[in-house]
């Protein structure tokens, strides 16, 4: 009870002290981003609030259409196409009134190819990007690059010269528990302008006066009070008592409680997410297990026993209350190159399971560590806790340890968890996404977030060969024979495709977007 009654309180002053009006939209959801640098994480909430401040060459609109943001045109050149040319939007300023110029772009591009950028699996065909005059860019792409404005889309431009008066032109080293300029200040083009920020407390933001878009959104909100609510029952209760007026995860038990109150609405559709877990089979032993000497994950016996013992039905019915859809591989719907023959492939099996277990010499079990997240996922720790029920059914024997996305995902970045879960998201809707940062080889340039280690060097060179295809049946194949492999290994244990599910006051008018990221210069506020 102290929690609500202090973040009441605080939700309350807040209200008071900005003058709250139908403009004024408080918006919480369960995590906060986890830093204001634009290049830091590529991270779902992280890009959200970083899309009001800082603006792309390329946005999507919530119904997952390309729309011009600082770029107004985009297409290969007509005599070379390994370059693709970008026209520039014109009369756009910083936050502090600096020009948005080609520079920016180039400056912006190179900073985001930097070795502690989180965004530089999305940039590996490029192998230069250069100003052709101030509101003109080329990228020079290694081979034809069919896909590369689906890769800008959370691309941020920042400008080049407050980076260099404040020592921001390096990317924050997040994993690195480094913190700098950029992490807590910022400089955009975007309809918002930072006022205040308290980590992981509160966030406030005021419409830019001198935003360039002003005849082309509604802009119905003049200021953004964004408190992160880790607490499924706290959030509904600042929802339900009008302290917020926007929450981006309804708990799925709450979703008929909140619908079925006066003024408030839920709005409902799938995400382009899927939720998994990840196992290290790389190494030869491992940290995280009680098997002295070897590495049970090593097998893939052992992981396809793991994934049969999974009870994905069980699962939305009890713990989604039928808010998920089982996912038999780590795409979603929406991305080119799902399967759906794959995806409905997941089945539960404990009989098969304990087989597996008993071919691979596991026949007694072992006991692992699983590392999952309490503040980033719809449900995210009780899942973890469905699947340590299930497993023991085949002898597995889970430690669940969870906590904040913050300290979470630094132990998958850093390659320091056995067995985790992990949600992926797909903002180009194309499996290149997927392959670079989960299937190839961890190194410099891919494979950031692969915490399996697994390598296979052939895998490697068709995942590469991805971003200069340019016969998409021929392309489409190749995907089609990585993600055989993907799922023949068992890389990941997928568990489902996640449901959004949005509430608000009937005042705040939008729809939800695939991506979780709303962007509030389309709110109407009514």
């Amino acid at each position: 009870m102290k929690t609500k009654t202090v973040l009441a309180a605080a939700l309350l002053a807040s209200t008071t002290m900005t003058g709250a009006s139908a403009e004024t939209l408080r918006w919480a959801r369960a995590g906060d981003s986890l830093t204001l640098d634009p290049h830091a994480q590529n991270e779902g909430p992280t890009h959200t609030l970083s899309h009001q401040i800082y603006e792309p060459l390329i946005i999507r609109d919530h119904s997952g259409e390309f729309q011009a943001a600082l770029a107004t045109d985009w297409a290969p050149k007509e005599d070379d196409p390994n370059v693709w040319v970008f026209t520039l939007r014109q009369g756009v300023t910083y936050h502090d009134g600096a020009d948005f110029t080609a520079e920016d772009v180039v400056f912006s591009i190179n900073r985001a190819k930097s070795e502690t950028s989180a965004m530089k699996e999305l940039l590996t065909s490029i192998k230069e990007v250069r100003a052709v005059d101030d509101h003109t860019v080329e990228f020079v792409t290694d081979g034809p690059n069919p896909i590369l404005p689906a890769n800008l889309t959370n691309l941020f431009m920042m400008d080049k010269g407050w980076a260099e008066e404040n020592d921001a032109v390096a990317v924050q080293d997040v994993a690195g528990g480094e913190t700098t300029f950029a992490s807590s200040n910022t400089n955009g083009t975007g309809a918002f302008t930072l006022v205040s920020r308290e980590p992981d407390v509160k966030t406030v933001l005021e419409a830019n006066e001198n935003y360039w878009g002003k005849d082309e959104f509604p802009l119905d909100v003049t200021e953004i009070v964004y408190t992160p609510i880790q607490n499924a029952a706290t959030r509904v209760a600042a929802l339900l008592s009008g302290e917020v007026d926007f929450i981006q995860d309804v708990p799925v038990q709450d979703l008929g409680r909140v619908g079925d109150t006066d003024g408030l609405v839920v709005k409902t559709a799938p995400q382009n997410r899927v939720i998994f877990f990840g196992m290290n089979m790389g190494p030869d032993d491992i940290e995280n297990d009680d098997v002295d000497g070897a590495n049970p994950l090593a097998d893939a016996k052992v992981r396809k026993a793991m994934s049969m013992a999974i009870n994905r039905d069980a699962i939305k019915k009890v713990v989604m209350r039928e808010q998920s859809q089982p996912a038999g591989m780590i795409a979603p719907p929406f991305v080119n190159g799902w399967n759906e023959e794959m995806d409905s492939s997941a089945t539960t099996d404990i009989e098969a399971a304990k087989a597996l277990m008993e071919e691979a010499g596991y026949g007694d079990g072992f006991s692992i560590q699983l590392d999952c997240p309490n503040d980033r996922y719809v449900n995210d720790e009780a899942i973890c806790q469905a699947a340590v029920g299930m497993l023991a059914q085949i002898g597995v024997t889970v430690n669940l340890d969870a906590k904040p996305k913050a300290q979470h995902f630094p132990l998958i970045e850093n390659g320091e968890t056995d067995f985790y879960m992990l949600g992926w998201g797909v903002p180009t809707y194309d499996s290149e996404y997927i392959f670079n940062f989960l299937v190839h080889t961890r190194g410099e340039e891919r494979g950031s977030w692969n915490g399996t280690g697994y390598s296979n060097s052939d895998l490697d060179a068709k995942i590469v060969s991805l971003a200069s295809e340019t016969d998409l049946e021929a392309r489409n194949a190749t995907i089609n024979e990585i993600w055989q492999v993907v799922q023949d290994e068992q890389l990941y244990i997928p568990i489902h495709h996640q449901v959004l599910n949005w509430g608000m006051t009937d005042a705040v008018g939008t729809e939800v977007s695939p991506e979780d990221d709303p962007k509030f210069k389309f709110f109407e506020m009514n």
